[in-house]
C-alpha cells in the first residue's frame, strides 16, 4: 500500500469519528434513533480493524459532549460488539449476502443494546440479577425502536455507502 493511500485512508477514518458523533447528535430529538450503528457497520465493512479509530473517536467525543459520567462507561465496549459482529461476516460472500448480514448485525445490535448495556449498569449501580433483568425489561420498548430504526436505515444506506467507500479506497492517487 502506497503512502498516499495510507494517508487518504487515515484522513477518511479520522473524519468518520466526528461523522458518527454528528449522526448521533443530529438525531438526538428522536428516541433511540440515530445513524451510529449504520455508519459503524459501513466503516467496518470497508476498513475492517482500522474502523476502531473512528469508533473510539466517536466514544471520546460522546464523553466530551455528555460528560465522562457513568452512562459513558458502557460505550467503551457496547459499540465494539457491533464492530465485532461485522468483522465476523466473511468477505468472500457476495455483496448481496454481505449486505443482508450487515443489516442484520446492525438491527440485532439495536435490539440488544439494553442487554449489552445492562451488565455495566448492574455493576455500577449494585443491581442483582433481578434488578438487571428489570432494567432490561423496562428498556425493551426503546430497544425495539432502536433495532427497528437500525433495520430500516441499514436497509436503505449500508449497501450504497459501502460501495462509495470501497470506490474511494480503490481510487488512484492524484499527484
Amino acid at each position: 500500500m502506497r503512502a498516499g493511500t495510507k494517508l487518504r485512508d487515515l484522513v477518511v477514518l479520522a473524519i468518520f469519528g466526528p461523522v458518527l458523533f454528528l449522526g448521533d447528535i443530529l438525531c438526538e430529538p428522536l428516541p433511540n434513533i440515530h445513524l451510529v450503528g449504520v455508519l459503524l457497520v459501513v466503516v467496518t465493512a470497508v476498513y475492517r480493524t482500522r474502523a476502531l479509530i473512528p469508533l473510539y473517536i466517536y466514544v471520546f467525543l460522546s464523553g466530551l459532549w455528555g460528560g465522562f459520567a457513568l452512562w459513558w462507561i458502557p460505550y467503551l465496549y457496547v459499540w465494539t460488539v457491533l464492530w465485532g459482529l461485522v468483522m465476523l461476516i466473511p468477505r468472500r460472500l457476495s455483496a448481496r449476502w454481505q449486505t443482508v448480514l450487515y443489516v442484520a448485525a446492525c438491527a440485532l445490535h439495536g435490539y440488544l443494546f439494553g442487554v449489552l448495556y445492562a451488565p455495566a449498569q448492574a455493576w455500577l449501580f449494585g443491581l442483582d440479577w433481578r434488578g438487571m433483568l428489570t432494567w432490561i425489561a423496562m428498556g425493551f420498548p426503546f430497544d425495539l425502536v432502536h433495532g427497528s430504526a437500525n433495520l430500516v436505515a441499514g436497509s436503505l444506506l449500508i449497501y450504497p455507502l459501502v460501495r462509495v467507500l470501497r470506490k474511494l479506497q480503490a481510487a488512484p492517487q492524484i499527484g
